[in-house]
């Protein structure tokens, strides 16, 4: 299959995923996606990493976004999030060299800072 009928079916390649464009509802740009979280035994995607601020790549923070906060916008050719970018502020977040253990309790505080239901 080729990646232009996988992305007609609904499916994308990971690599088309990572440094794709995140915008909130408003518009703005908040960042792209760095890469994404995937559960070893389901296989389901968790969380978009946002990267956002910094120069060049250098410096950015990354935030983990629940996966089902983000909604593919054709016509954008990025992903839409119903986020004020100044939520951001107080964010979970990491820099690009460092990586937080993604357990329950890490993946728990995230879920409720956004106002989820951490489902695992």
């Amino acid at each position: 299959m080729t990646a232009m009928a996988m992305e007609r079916d609904g499916l994308i390649a990971s690599d088309r995923v990572e440094g794709t464009l995140v915008y909130n509802r408003q518009g703005e740009r908040l960042g792209r996606i760095s890469n994404f979280m995937v559960d070893k035994r389901s296989g389901q995607v968790r969380y978009g990493v946002l990267s956002f601020g910094g120069f060049l790549g250098m410096g950015d923070d990354h935030y983990p976004l629940p996966w089902s906060m983000l909604h593919y916008d054709l016509g954008k050719g990025g992903y839409v999030i119903d986020l004020d970018k100044r939520l951001l502020d107080q964010a979970p977040r990491h820099g690009a060299d460092q990586r937080p253990d993604y357990d329950p309790d890490y993946g728990r505080s995230v879920y409720h800072y956004y106002g989820l239901i951490y489902p695992w």
